[in-house]
């Protein structure tokens, strides 16, 4: 019989239906997936081999889980996605708060309901995406919004006395019975709230307004925290964190590729923008080496993190500033360019947060360093690598490229050039053409003028080129050539 054809308490005992706690649900179905080898957590990157067998097994153990990590880790997507290992529908007596199972009733609405009805009870189904709860922990959080309160409007209505349990309005933890309930930033929660959910969590007894109810609550708890909020702004209570049967640790994608796949899956572009702009897989790499370079900057918080959000905000950005470029220069098509990540600035500074040191350099001028940075890293895995001791007499594979800007006035790239005329201003400099040939003859032609901007953004990392950003796009000059000039 199908679940649309039971209607009634007698036509699902008919049914054969048994109840099942949700942590059993979650168990069974889990281990039904690792058996047939499906994936318990689709689209979640770079944990397949730390974060998602802890999980699996915090799952297989009945345990409750606080997923402790910095901002930007997946936690709360982990949470989320356990609502596939739910069943797809469950009964509930209709009407029920605090969705009841109908063989296992516990509030006094469904037992008084049964004993009325007996099996010809109402019966409603709740799908598994209507079991998932979250609660966003702030300090004005108060124990009648998780747990309950007398409701006096209640009490009036139903013309009852304060002493009756039935003018109780349930907070959103007894409304949360039989589905998961997140909690998240767990720290930022009072700890007197916290001692709340101690024996919700052990023996699923609820107090409101002095009245006791023995709810054995169906819940499975998952509980997110930051490290720093630890120090910065409250901490998990210790009987608290004790009946929390498992903690797990997340952390930031270890690698580039795994950091792009996560980016490209959320960035969410219009296809208008994809379609318009070529993005290079260097111009991706680079992207989220700037990410990388913020984690062990000077200037940038360690314990507050760089979020994964980061990179996604920065790559919708990057796109925007080259289709911005393509609807003002009339294109239909154009390619990103490394001059284009001026435009992630906006998306870095509000992302990150900064030390003294870079308090003092400003946001501004962070985001610059750490776009630098990242060309910096990148630069030795194309080209050969420039040391910061060599003799002056010793030759590099650069002393060509040098010597053209020391002998010229340098060149410039501006901003609103359409594509031929940035090709052809990268072009126009006969050895730098030669440094890539050379040394990158198989780089995909498409991608060939990006590597050459590289080039000329690594020299001047390195201190062998000046770079100057003025109103309209950036010049590049020979670095002693600038100083005599300045002379």
């Amino acid at each position: 019989m199908k679940h649309t054809e039971i209607k009634n308490l007698g036509q699902l005992k008919m049914a054969g239906y048994r109840s099942k706690s949700i942590k059993d649900e979650l168990r069974d179905n889990l281990r039904e997936r690792l058996s047939t080898g499906k994936e318990s957590f689709e689209g979640v990157w770079g944990y397949e081999n730390s974060v998602i067998p802890e999980l699996e097994r915090a799952i297989l153990s009945r345990h409750n889980i606080n997923l402790l990590g910095l901002r930007g880790q997946a936690k709360t997507r982990l949470a989320r996605l356990m609502v596939e290992l739910l069943d797809e529908w469950i009964p509930v007596v209709e009407g029920s708060e605090i969705n009841d199972d109908p063989l296992k009733p516990m509030s006094r609405f469904a037992m008084e309901l049964i004993n009325d009805k007996g099996d010809d009870t109402p019966i409603s189904w709740m799908h598994k995406n209507d079991r998932f709860y979250e609660k966003l922990a702030t300090p004005d959080v108060t124990v009648a919004d998780l747990i309950g309160d007398v409701d006096p409007i209640k009490a009036a209505n139903l013309r009852l006395s304060y002493a009756d349990d039935r003018v109780i309005h349930f907070g959103m933890i007894p409304r949360a019975n039989r589905c998961i309930f997140v909690i998240n930033e767990l720290p930022d929660l009072q700890a007197r709230i916290q001692v709340a959910l101690f024996n919700i969590l052990e023996e699923g007894d609820i107090q409101i307004r002095g009245f006791k109810l023995r709810l054995p609550l169906d819940i499975q708890f998952v509980f997110t925290a930051n490290p720093e909020d630890y120090t910065n702004r409250g901490s998990i209570v210790t009987p608290l964190k004790d009946r929390i049967g498992s903690q797990i640790l997340t952390h930031y994608p270890e690698d580039i590729e795994t950091a792009r796949k996560i980016t490209e899956q959320e960035s969410n572009l219009d296809g208008r923008q994809t379609d318009s702009v070529y993005v290079p897989d260097l111009a991706k790499d680079l992207l989220e080496q700037i990410s990388f370079e913020a984690r062990d900057s000077e200037y940038v918080d360690a314990k507050s993190g760089v979020s994964a959000r980061t990179s996604i905000t920065a790559f919708q950005n990057l796109l925007s500033t080259a289709e911005r470029r393509a609807l003002l220069t009339g294109a239909d098509k154009t390619m990103v360019r490394l001059s284009d990540f001026l435009g992630v600035i906006p998306a870095i500074t509000g992302k990150i947060e900064l030390v003294y040191e870079g308090e003092q350099e400003g946001a501004d001028g962070v985001a610059g360093i750490l776009i630098d940075d990242a060309v910096k890293s990148l630069f030795p895995e194309y080209f050969p690598e420039i040391n910061k001791l060599e003799r002056k007499d010793a030759e590099t594979p650069y002393d060509e490229l040098l010597h053209w800007f020391f002998q010229g006035e340098g060149f410039e790239l501006l901003d609103d050039f359409t594509d031929e005329e940035y090709k052809r201003t990268l072009d126009s400099i006969p050895a730098l053409n030669e440094l890539v040939e050379k040394h990158q003859p198989e780089f995909p032609k498409e991608d060939v003028y990006f590597l050459k901007e590289l080039v000329l953004w690594g020299l001047v990392s390195y201190k062998k080129l000046n770079k100057n950003r003025f109103e309209d796009g950036y010049q590049f000059k020979d670095v002693y050539g600038s100083f005599i000039n300045d002379l």
